[in-house]
């Protein structure tokens, strides 16, 4: 519906999933980090020059004007070439945030600066800013062991994300008319319309934390899974996303499935444990498409009472978006935080 644009939703589309082994998890010991000074006894404030022929000239070192911010990064940088590399490959750039969070708290922490002196001299001084890399790099700790297998999605190559844009079609289905969905009705299944998944569309309309939701007829959303050793493509009933919360710079999506009596049971559990602990984990591991979570409702009478408990839920990252065990999006969303 042209205006609706605002109730856009958006998702990434997935051709399976992909397990891998982070590296080791690097953690700081600043607490026993000795001091690093920055002062005349570090830093040359005064340098003779003398000259070819005629007199000679005098080269004074005026207080560099730098953030700390951008003296981190140069110390990332450095720390990450010279102590961090892997042997036949160029960077590790995924450790980079990481490690200008461990920077900046070194300099605030471990650093003392002269009268007249400032970090900024580290991004001026070649020899001064080596010093404290390896200063840094003897306060790393990498913990090796206990490293666990991380689920990331197989985006579709050419294809990697859908949305309910552009959704048109005719049908002889009944209907239900939206009103907070950029897809002007909601098409209910069976001969006489599906009762179950019309209940659903009118709590999404009356819930004040839905900001919009979509009937999954036609986007293109599927979720991959394999039952008895063959793939199957999922295709969940709704997508139903909440209002952002004020600090949050994401979206959360539900995905809801409506198990009504018009329906064939097949591989339930299969379709619920993918979506859950495999679909919901990969995806929120990945980070750039907010954050989602999936439940099934298979009772109409305590419909209302089950969605609220789920957008509940997802409100508070609890079960439904995956298997905390799986999860490993706050160490990101921490090592995100500290390089901000």
């Amino acid at each position: 519906m042209p205006g609706r644009e605002h109730l856009r939703i958006t998702f990434p589309k997935l051709d399976g999933y992909r397990v891998e082994v982070p590296d080791d998890e690097i953690l700081d010991d600043l607490d026993n980090a000795p001091r690093f000074t920055i002062g005349p006894s570090s830093v040359p404030t005064r340098t003779d020059i003398a000259g070819i022929v005629g007199g000679g000239e005098v080269e004074t070192d005026e207080d560099p004007v730098s953030r700390p911010q951008a003296v981190a990064y140069l110390l990332a940088k450095q720390l990450l070439h010279a102590h961090l590399a892997v042997l036949g490959e160029d960077t590790r750039p995924w450790l980079f945030p990481r490690l200008v969070g461990i920077c900046r708290d070194w300099l605030g922490r471990c650093v003392d600066l002269a009268p007249g002196f400032s970090a900024g001299h580290l991004a001026r001084s070649a020899e001064l800013r080596a010093t404290a890399v390896e200063a840094i790099h003897q306060a790393i700790v990498v913990q090796v062991g206990n490293r666990r297998e991380r689920l990331r999605p197989m985006l579709r190559r050419h294809d990697p994300s859908g949305s309910t844009a552009n959704i048109s079609f005719a049908t002889r289905k009944q209907v239900y008319t939206t009103e907070k969905s950029e897809v002007s009705h909601v098409t209910l299944d069976g001969r006489e319309g599906n009762t179950w998944e019309q209940i659903l569309a009118l709590e999404c309309e009356l819930h004040e934390d839905v900001a919009a939701y979509a009937k999954n007829d036609r986007l293109g959303f599927t979720i991959p899974y394999v039952h008895e050793g063959r793939a199957h493509s999922y295709l969940p009933d709704y997508l139903v996303r909440l209002r952002r919360k004020p600090h949050e710079p994401f979206d959360r999506t539900l995905i809801v499935e409506v198990s009504g009596s018009q329906k064939s049971p097949g591989p339930t559990a299969a379709k619920a444990e993918t979506a859950r602990n495999q679909w919901c984990v990969a995806v929120n591991n990945h980070g750039g498409f907010g954050r989602w979570g999936y439940i099934e409702i298979t009772s109409m009478p305590s419909a209302h009472d089950r969605l609220v408990e789920a957008i509940a839920a997802l409100y508070d990252d609890a079960p439904v978006i995956g298997d905390p065990d799986l999860l490993d999006f706050e160490l990101r969303d921490r090592s995100d935080r500290a390089a901000s």
